[in-house]
């Protein structure tokens, strides 16, 4: 069991929480200091965790044998208005995280390539390289709050990208829609393909197809 759950959880922890540290840390050497003064480049978990995200959505992931494990830590403070080279900034700054995520995906396929691993090792590295792959395919979604809608939008000046990238609320409303919205749809009207249909995990599954197939 200690090891079932060393294997399941430290993988995903550690990878979100260096996600969210990243930009910190990026966001440090373009001028902003705000989540450095609010102690949140520490690798201290306990300065990361976020009741939802962290434990109770990988956990019940875990328990329901889903295919993958993914999550999100308290989310690192960042002053974009603070940022030198403000433009250049906000797209270094967002994209950060995914290529800590990136980095981390290879790393893991290093390791289970060059070395003849024992079973939870295996496991382990096998789960560190599906949940920097979701963390990557999640985050580069354009919705906000996703880093994405700040990659793709967040360096424009005009008003409806800053109204957009703002519109956290508002995205992630609309990524809970993706997520029951057409199964609700397809059940009321007796559609069985619709019911099925979830945009959201059908992408996930893809992306995990293609990019894996690639490797």
């Amino acid at each position: 069991m200690l090891f079932d759950v060393f294997v399941a959880f430290v993988p995903i922890f550690f990878s979100i929480v260096l996600h969210e540290i990243a930009h910190g840390y990026a966001a440090l050497a373009f001028g902003d200091d705000t989540a450095q003064r609010h102690g949140r480049l520490s690798l201290n978990p306990i300065n990361h965790v976020d009741i939802v995200g962290t434990i109770a959505l990988p956990l019940m992931l875990w328990l329901t044998q889903a295919p993958f494990l993914f999550g999100w830590a308290r989310p690192v403070p960042v002053d974009f208005r603070k940022l030198t080279h403000r433009r250049i900034g906000v797209v270094i700054v967002a994209s950060a995280g995914v290529v800590v995520n990136a980095i981390l995906t290879i790393v893991a396929i290093q390791v289970l390539k060059g070395f003849d691993l024992q079973t939870y090792g295996r496991l382990f590295f096998t789960n560190l390289l599906l949940i920097n792959l979701a963390l990557i395919f999640l985050n580069v979604l354009p919705f906000p709050p996703l880093d994405g809608s700040k990659m793709f939008f967040g360096w424009m000046e005009n008003k409806w990208a800053k109204r957009y990238v703002a519109a956290e609320t508002e995205g992630l409303f609309v990524l809970v829609v993706l997520i029951i919205a057409f199964p609700l749809i397809g059940d009321y009207l007796g559609f069985e393909e619709l019911k099925q249909f979830n945009p959201l995990e059908w992408y996930m599954q893809k992306m995990f197809s293609w990019v894996l197939e690639w490797l």
